[in-house]
């Protein structure tokens, strides 16, 4: 099973977007700039370290190009079994989902870095990485610290991150040391994010939040408050509200991927900070981070094998995932528009989507697509499915521009075909 993970703050570099200026994908970053009204192509080209440190700006540009590396991913024909994002990361995580749509995720990612960017502005404060403690003596350190102090990350064995005041952070890494911290490392930011401290934040967020729909997730999205899979659209607002206050239990996330049969995380972003945490905190889990268009190849790669065909040759009709997996790709480009008479089998996609390949859970009558079966159309091009199947989930959504060869309808082979 592939579960893709997304970064957070702190993983923007300058210029982190100009591998990707002559993909495909980066129709993403310019859709972006126009959705945000933000000249997102100086932050992801051309912008200096100063201006991306910013709360707001490194918030956007993680976030878009995360969105730009899963564009990329998907038109490999490759689709997670699970998500989760690591703070910020949980908004594009909710995209990949498919519970929240890109144009809400901007909106809401916009207002989330202005909000935090304020409430820091209000109560100052920092940030530092604990190395060589535990989680409950890490703990114990804000405790004892009896100042404004508190775990913000739980992010592998052995490393966690405390935020909070100046004044508190440097009484509460004094008694981490004192507790065993084998180092001490400041993190640049002007914040104490994932404390009270950003209770301003989280009153007007909620606001945007509650103008957003949510849908429910098509494939497990696991929360940063509670480390849980939450299926239910309605909890998301409150969860995304809690967690700028509440720490990331990202340690317990990485446990609970494993548990449910992860074999490939995947990072997908700038940096490559999960990828380190995953072979920390489940070494016998393979990672890959996919940061530049040639980390592509190292993720085909890491998930070839006997059972999958090459899913990087994409032809007009349609492509290989997996033995008992297809995806059908658009034949030209043009603005895509989905089969009406399909439409119904959308409520079933969840339940196939999360069915064992070669199972038949999930199926419901009249689900199965014959080979020549129109599925959609690109402008006046009919698109019409080579394989007989059960439809999993749109691939692309009514009014989206695809391009040549882009995936638009996932399909899993019906049992015993």
């Amino acid at each position: 099973m592939l579960a893709f993970t997304f970064p957070g703050q702190g993983s923007q570099r300058s210029g982190m977007g100009r591998a990707w200026v002559d993909h495909p994908s980066w129709e993403v970053a310019v859709e972006a700039s126009e959705l945000a009204g933000r000249d997102l192509a100086h932050l992801l080209l051309d912008a200096p370290m100063e201006e991306l440190t910013l709360t707001a700006n490194a918030q956007l540009t993680t976030f878009v190009l995360s969105m730009v590396v899963l564009d990329a991913v998907e038109r490999l024909g490759l689709f997670p079994g699970a998500c989760a994002g690591h703070s910020l990361g949980e908004y594009s995580a909710l995209v990949a989902a498919g519970a929240l749509s890109f144009a809400d995720g901007i909106r809401l990612v916009t207002e989330r870095g202005d909000a935090m960017q304020a409430a820091a502005d209000e109560h100052p404060g920092t940030m530092a990485a604990l190395l060589g403690i535990n989680d409950g003596d890490a703990e114990a350190a804000c405790q004892r610290a009896e100042d404004e102090v508190w775990v913000a990350n739980f992010n592998a064995p052995g490393q966690v991150v405390i935020a909070g005041s100046v004044q508190g952070v440097a009484a509460g890494t004094e008694r981490a040391r004192e507790l065993g911290a084998r180092k001490v490392l400041p993190i640049p930011v002007s914040g104490a994010f994932h404390t009270p401290l950003m209770l301003p934040a989280r009153s007007r967020l909620r606001q945007t939040l509650a103008e957003v729909r949510f849908l429910a997730p098509e494939v497990p999205v696991l929360a940063n408050v509670d480390a849980r899979v939450h299926t239910d659209p309605g909890e998301w607002p409150g969860l995304l509200s809690a967690q700028l206050c509440s720490p990331v239990r990202w340690h317990q996330i990485l446990e609970s991927l494993g548990g449910r049969g992860a074999t490939t995380v995947v990072e997908l972003g700038p940096g490559g900070v999960l990828t380190g945490l995953v072979r920390r905190t489940i070494p016998d889990v393979r990672a890959v981070a996919v940061a530049v268009p040639a980390d592509l190849d190292t993720l085909m790669d890491a998930v070839a094998g006997p059972d999958v065909w090459n899913a990087s040759s994409p032809t007009h009709q349609g492509e290989h995932l997996y033995t008992s997996e297809r995806v059908v790709v658009s034949p030209s480009a043009g603005v895509f528009e989905p089969d009406v008479e399909l439409a119904a089998l959308e409520s079933t996609a969840l339940a196939v989507a999360t069915a064992a390949p070669g199972s038949g859970g999930g199926q419901a009558p009249g689900s199965l697509l014959q080979v020549g079966d129109r599925v959609g159309l690109v402008g006046t091009t009919e698109v019409r499915t080579p394989f007989e199947g059960v439809l999993v989930r749109w691939l692309a959504v009514r009014g989206e521009r695809v391009v040549e060869g882009q995936p638009v309808v996932w399909i899993r082979s019906a049992p015993g075909r």
